[in-house]
C-alpha cells in the first residue's frame, strides 16, 4: 500500500481544504514545488496532486505547476483536477503524469470515459468523492444523486481499474475515516482503490492497514506533522 502526499493547487499555492470548501483554503506551502520537493526528500514514493483551480474551472489552469513538479522530482506522479476532455487528459500524461485522475466528465460522459480508456488504459483513474452519502462532482459542488456502490458497479462495467475514492465530508477533518462503509466497498470493487478523507493519525493508517487498499492520499496531517512520512509508510506497512 502506498502513501500518496497530497499537493491541492489553488492559486498558484499549496493548499487544504476542510470538506471541500473552497471558501475557506489554508496555506501551506506559496510554491506548490517546495511542497512536492519536501515530501520527497521525506521519502515519499509518489505524490497526488490535484488543480483544485482547474476542478472548479472545469479545465486545468495550473498545468505549468504540475509540469514544474512532474520535472523535478524522481517519484511517480498522478494529477487531477479539470480533465474533462481528451486533450487535457493526453496533455498531462505527456507532462509525464504517471497517472490521469477523471472526475465530473467520467460521470457525465460515457464516450468521454470510454475514449480515454482506450487511449490510455491503466493511466487513467476514476475519482469517486462521495459527499453525504452521495457522489459529487464539479470539484465537489454538484451531487450526481448516484450512490458510491452503484457508481462503482458502472464503473467496473465499462472498464475502469481504477478508482481514487474520497469521502469528502472527513476530508480536512482529521476525524479518521468510515472503515465499515469502505470495507463493504471494497467487497465488491474488483480492482485498485486508493483511499483519502480525514487521515489524521498514525491510528487511523493503521485500521487502513488491513484493507487491500492500493493507496493511501493523506495532506493536512502531513502538512500539520501529526507524523511523518517514513512513520506513515511503517503504519501502512504493519
Amino acid at each position: 500500500m502506498i502513501l500518496y502526499p497530497a499537493i491541492d493547487i489553488l492559486d498558484g499555492r499549496a493548499v487544504r481544504l476542510e470538506q471541500g470548501r473552497f471558501e475557506e483554503p489554508t496555506v501551506y506551502a506559496e510554491d506548490p514545488m517546495v511542497a512536492a520537493h519536501g515530501w520527497v526528500s521525506q521519502g515519499a514514493q509518489a505524490l497526488h496532486v490535484v488543480d483544485l483551480d482547474g476542478a472548479r474551472a472545469g479545465e486545468p489552469v495550473n498545468v505549468h505547476h504540475v509540469r514544474a513538479i512532474i520535472d523535478t522530482v524522481d517519484v511517480p506522479v498522478q494529477v487531477g483536477g479539470g480533465l474533462r476532455s481528451t486533450d487535457d487528459v493526453a496533455e498531462v500524461l505527456e507532462a509525464g503524469a504517471t497517472r490521469v485522475v477523471v472526475g465530473t466528465a467520467a460521470h457525465s460522459d460515457a464516450e468521454f470515459l470510454d475514449d480515454v480508456l482506450t487511449a490510455h488504459g491503466e493511466s487513467v483513474a476514476v475519482a469517486v468523492d462521495v459527499r453525504d452519502g452521495l457522489v459529487s462532482a464539479a470539484g465537489w459542488t454538484e451531487s450526481t444523486e448516484q450512490a458510491p456502490d452503484a457508481v462503482l458497479r458502472r464503473l467496473a462495467a465499462e472498464g475502469v481499474r481504477t478508482v481514487i475514492y474520497t469521502d469528502v465530508d472527513r476530508d480536512g477533518m482529521l476525524t479518521g475515516p468510515d472503515v465499515d462503509t469502505l470495507t463493504g466497498l471494497l467487497e465488491h470493487w474488483p480492482g485498485r482503490l486508493l483511499y483519502s478523507g480525514g487521515i489524521g493519525s498514525l491510528a487511523h493508517l493503521e485500521a487502513l492497514a488491513p484493507l487491500p487498499l492500493d493507496g493511501v492520499i493523506v495532506g493536512k496531517a502531513l502538512y500539520e506533522e501529526r507524523f511523518t512520512i517514513v512513520e506513515a509508510q511503517e503504519a501502512l506497512a504493519r
